[in-house]
């Protein structure tokens, strides 16, 4: 086994850890006098978690020179989509019993699901065109251009977790704190970019 599958079999094991304390957790029966809460709750901040890793690695890897990071990105992000699969089981399945009427007035009654769905939706569509061969038919241009959808879904999850709570909202601004950091991050890059590359268009067109 190679350095790199080796680092991978790790991060996957550890991205398993959670799933691991919460079923075990259930089956102790320490999680409150509401199981179904405890596990919605727990699966939508693993999400968030995820999510919240799979948008760091860039950052990470620029700002400390860890290029290594990057092999683990998409691995990271298909885990905030697994969480984000069992976080909507728990409602669809275990609390609305796939009843699609009620789960229709939920939607028109609490925006939050609205978010939460929205979220999950782009996931979706991320999770599905993360193969190589979704690069290869789009194009690494667009296949970039699609994926900053994951700075939606973010955005979307952490609105979603920020309307669910009513009292303490503590660790919804956290996450949004966090996630506003990368995308300040993210802004500024993109911003010296433009400013690097306007003397060079200035430059083209004057020889033009």
């Amino acid at each position: 086994m190679t350095s790199t599958n080796f680092s991978k079999l790790v991060v996957f094991v550890n991205a398993l850890v959670p799933l691991t304390l919460l079923l075990w957790d259930l089956w102790r029966k320490n999680v409150g006098p509401n199981p179904l809460e405890f596990a919605t709750r727990t699966t939508g901040m693993l999400t968030l978690v995820f999510l919240t890793l799979t948008i760091a690695i860039t950052p990470f890897r620029k700002t400390f020179g860890a290029n290594s990071l990057v092999k683990f990105r998409r691995m990271l992000g298909l885990f905030a989509f697994f969480y984000g699969c069992l976080h909507l089981t728990t409602y669809v399945w275990l609390d609305k019993f796939f009843a699609i009427r009620e789960m229709l007035a939920d939607v028109a009654k609490r925006p939050f699901i609205t978010a939460g769905f929205t979220a999950f939706v782009l996931m979706v569509l991320l999770a599905l065109t993360s193969t190589k061969w979704s690069v290869g038919k789009l194009g690494g241009k667009r296949w970039q251009a699609l994926h900053r959808l994951v700075y939606l879904s973010a955005i979307a999850g952490v609105i979603h977790y920020k309307w669910l709570v009513k009292a303490d909202i503590t660790k919804p601004v956290r996450y949004a704190v966090l996630l506003g950091l990368l995308l300040l991050y993210r802004f500024i890059v993109w911003l010296r970019s433009r400013r690097a590359e306007a003397p060079v268009a200035k430059a083209q067109t004057q020889v033009s």
